[in-house]
């Protein structure tokens, strides 16, 4: 029976595949979601996530049209690292590209600030003035085919402060989806002071995610990076879609780095006979949360791991409700898997800007009876937003 289980929990959370080609958004200053949100964005309808794969985890045929379903969301490893709990997750193969340095060429430094050492660093991680988390705003460094294995994508603001450091967030786009798919939610973030790094795969058991921070690390340290000096990397934070979702469950629960994690449209699944996902330890100084869809195959996993009662840390889930598309879980229909990460994006905004950016004037967006992520309207899309907290 043990054995049996450990078949189902290693069953990847494969979705959204290549076929998600979504338009990058504008990154021009002050740049309203509208102009952000380009039409190919548009086409994204929520419950009709294409590219979703089998309870095999392989891409079907190539082709990304099949509906996933039968609870593919089934998570895999749970806490800790062992390779029982890791085994069907899918390294990569890539090495350590050791000339990937960001700094090695006058093109790439092209349109950095230098940090000016007279100038005494302030207290408090850099934001955009500007807080709306609908909107984009700073001009965004946006480099592709980068990060430690040369797949990722690393985002950040043009103006980086002087005065201040940035907060990291990592990003783990879904089973079988190019980083690039996510281009919206990866400028969003830096446009509004982040440092974003995407990762080129999500295995689910935070080894990518791991490497990705201790390149972070290195670009911090590194004089002939853009990136020298300008990090916090006491304040990081994991998001990510659907397999991305687990590397950043993974990460807040196993990484002493990672202060918070928001995963869209995921949740680990809990077994009879391993019933501690990772978020049952995160420590109680940590914070997570969950954004998923009504309609969502990953539903049962969010409630799931959500609900169960071995979470202590400070947590929130926040459902989208009212949406058109077809996907259906629970009786009911509407917003599907990939939800969160697209017209959800402005969820993700907030809660970094509450928990990394320490804007506590936030908690009352999440926190209580009635809020803008409780039971305000998803600004721009259908429908409302469901959500509920404990632990605060």
């Amino acid at each position: 029976m043990k054995s049996k289980s450990l078949k189902v929990l290693v069953k990847g959370l494969i979705v959204a595949g290549a076929a998600f080609a979504l338009a990058a958004c504008d990154d021009s200053v002050n740049s309203p979601v509208s102009a952000e949100t380009s039409a190919a964005d548009q086409q994204v309808q929520e419950g009709q996530d294409q590219g979703d794969t089998g309870l095999d985890g392989q891409v079907q045929d190539g082709q990304g049209q099949g509906q996933a379903g039968n609870n593919d969301l089934q998570g895999g490893a749970g806490t800790g690292s062992s390779d029982s709990q890791n085994a069907g997750f899918a390294e990569s193969s890539s090495g350590e590209a050791a000339g990937q340095e960001l700094g090695s060429s006058d093109s790439q430094n092209a349109g950095i600030v230098e940090s000016s050492s007279s100038e005494a660093v302030e207290e408090g991680i850099f934001l955009a003035n500007d807080t709306d988390e609908d909107q984009n705003y700073m001009e965004v460094e946006y480099r592709e085919n980068t990060g430690w294995d040369g797949g990722g994508i690393l985002a950040y603001p043009k103006r980086l402060s002087d005065t201040k450091k940035h907060a990291v967030v990592v990003w783990g786009p879904g089973g079988g989806t190019e980083p690039g798919a996510y281009g919206g939610m990866i400028r969003r973030l830096a446009s509004h002071g982040f440092v974003v790094i995407a990762l080129k795969e999500s295995p689910g058991n935070g080894t990518q995610a791991t490497k990705a921070l201790d390149w972070m690390e290195e670009q911090n340290s590194n004089p002939q990076s853009p990136l020298f000096g300008k990090l916090d990397m006491t304040k990081v934070g994991c998001s990510g879609h659907s397999m991305g979702g687990l590397e950043s469950e993974w990460m807040v629960a196993n990484d002493d780095r990672v202060i918070t994690s928001i995963l869209n449209n995921s949740g680990y699944m809990i077994d009879f006979y391993f019933p501690l996902t990772p978020m049952t330890s995160v420590p109680t100084s940590k914070t997570i949360a969950i954004v998923y869809g009504e309609g969502g195959m990953e539903r049962p996993n969010a409630e799931g791991d959500y609900n169960n009662p071995n979470v202590k840390v400070p947590a929130c889930l926040l459902k989208m409700t009212g949406g058109q598309g077809t996907e259906c879980q629970q009786g009911e229909c509407g917003y599907g898997h990939g939800s969160g990460a697209w017209s959800g994006i402005a969820a993700t905004i907030a809660w970094m800007r509450w928990h990394l950016g320490g804007e506590d004037w936030r908690k009352d967006d999440f926190v209580g009876t009635t809020g803008k992520y409780i039971d305000g309207p998803i600004i721009g899309q259908l429908g409302h937003w469901k959500g509920q907290c404990k632990n605060f």
